[in-house]
């Protein structure tokens, strides 16, 4: 091969393994969001790890590159790559399920188990990758005078390459081929490239993944013992999936499944668990039933089904983030009300445009185990305030371990900022509903419990006799300083150690 096609060919391999090595990246955080969850310390752990393996590639191609500077060599990392890649997909399941196991065990949080999941499943293939670069610059110096352009060339080639990766995977693989199929497509293009040089073996390799990218994938995760998956999807949020239990009720699961988000009962509209409470929060400062509510963090829309039945003069604003848990919520969580109004949006920002006034707005957007930091700081209190009518109520579901009440403490510290009166139902062992208005008091509920529908009232007294005044110590979080992933992995490792 002349010293212009080399050139050429070695531009191409820059190009397709920097998309492939950042590409990867997206993917693997993808991978492991149904079992750790999507929060910034998986995303953390996601990065350092990549650089990590990036940083040890460059050291080893390097070198690898001074033993053996042919296309043939390059190659050979390249298409050792590919392999390596189109394999994680399929290592993952049983891993990351045995993993999950193994962690659960030790109470463990997503902080330790996403960076050994990056680690085994991800380091591998990254650091061949990353061993192409120094590689390819070796091959592209013919003069030595060249050698900071050329290396200055490759380099913003595989640069390039990244940004397209990125986009590709984010854009269009992800979320119309899906995260298995991603890493095959990656895959196959490391072996197309590789095929100048390895022409039997990179064209076995690339029919291989081919004849993989053709079949359908697995399920992403293994059904739950006594229940089977009716669906599971992913969205360009997150992992979503529907389970159906033995007694025929569908719950929705989302990311790591570490906590149900919706709850459909044949037959029935209430669940026996915290979204009942919300039909009867109200009462405590409104005196009456809501006339208008928002419902942030809609889900599969339990709430805002229950309001329909129990309640269908209340106006419901149901905002939920991502569309296809709403498309969910119509197909497998029977939602409809005669007043709702489904939207699609992240809920500060629809606050911040909405001209709306509420008598109460739900706050249920929080994620196990982890919780936007935006949608917990005081400006963000702030905002609901100014969107509630002079009687209006917040009511706040903080999930959280068994027995911690590390967060509950923050946001009800960082509630009373904002709200003069901040009330507290420890509805379950790991649900807190927190009510905060300028007026609420078990005695308003109690007095007009018999006001609701008959199956509510019962919901109520109880309710009632469970309010309490909220605990006591925790910091403020703010727009600026909102550490709820560091609160929340200390509150695990607290729990874990109890365990012991």
């Amino acid at each position: 091969m002349s010293a212009p096609a080399v050139s050429v060919h070695v531009r191409v391999v820059a190009f397709v393994v920097g998309a492939a090595s950042l590409g990867t990246e997206i993917a693997v955080a993808r991978l492991l969001a149904p079992y750790f969850g999507a929060s910034t310390i998986v995303w953390a752990n996601t990065i350092a790890i990549v650089l990590l393996a990036l940083a040890l590639g460059y050291r080893f191609g390097g070198r690898v590159a001074d033993r053996d500077p042919t296309l043939h060599g390059l190659s050979r990392l390249v298409l050792a790559a590919a392999v390596w890649l189109a394999a994680v997909p399929f290592l993952a399941r049983p891993f990351l399920d045995a993993a999950v196991i193994a962690l659960d065990r030790i109470s463990a949080g997503a902080a330790i188990g996403s960076l050994a999941a990056v680690l085994v499943l991800a380091a591998g293939p990254v650091l061949l990758l990353g061993a192409v670069s120094p590689y390819a610059v070796r091959l592209a110096v013919t003069r030595l005078e060249d050698t900071g352009t050329i290396a200055g060339r490759v380099y913003a080639v595989s640069t390039a390459g990244s940004l397209v990766g990125t986009f590709a995977a984010a854009l269009l693989l992800i979320p119309f081929a899906g995260t298995h199929r991603t890493f095959l497509a990656f895959a196959l293009a490391l072996a197309l490239v590789a095929l100048p040089s390895w022409p039997r073996t990179a064209a076995l390799a690339a029919i291989a993944i081919a004849v993989l990218l053709a079949l359908p994938p697995g399920a992403i995760r293994s059904d739950r013992g006594g229940a089977r998956v009716l669906y599971e999807t992913e969205t360009p949020y997150q992992y979503a999936r529907v389970i159906l239990t033995a007694d025929g009720s569908r719950l929705l699961e989302l990311n790591e499944g570490l906590a149900v988000h919706s709850v459909y009962r044949p037959g029935s509209y209430l669940t026996g668990n915290y979204w009942d409470d919300f039909l009867a929060a109200p009462l405590a400062a409104l005196g009456r039933p809501p006339a208008r509510i928002a419902i942030l963090g809609n889900a599969g829309g339990t709430v805002a089904r229950a309001y329909g039945h129990f309640l269908p003069s209340t106006r419901i604003d149901a905002v939920e983030l991502d569309g296809r848990l709403t498309w969910i919520a119509r197909r497998y969580f029977d939602l409809h009300a005669p007043h709702l109004r489904l939207i699609t949006a992240d809920a500060r920002p629809f606050l911040r445009a909405t001209a709306s006034r509420y008598d109460a707005i739900f706050l249920d957007a929080y994620r196990q185990p982890y919780v936007p930091f935006y949608l917990a700081t005081r400006e963000f209190f702030a905002l609901t305030r100014v969107r509630l009518d002079a009687a209006g109520i917040l009511v706040v579901n903080v999930g959280h371990p068994a027995g911690s009440a590390a967060l509950e403490r923050t946001l009800t510290a960082t509630l009373r900022t904002v709200f003069p009166t901040v009330l507290r139902d420890p509805v379950t062992a790991t649900n807190t509903l927190l009510i905060a208005a300028d007026r609420a008091a078990p005695a308003r509920l109690r007095a007009v419990a018999t006001t609701l529908p008959g199956p509510l009232r019962p919901l109520a007294r109880r309710l009632a006799r469970r309010l309490a005044a909220p605990l006591s110590g925790g910091g403020v979080l703010t727009d600026d300083r909102a550490p709820v992933e560091w609160l929340i992995d200390r509150s695990i490792l607290q729990y874990a150690a109890r365990a012991r």
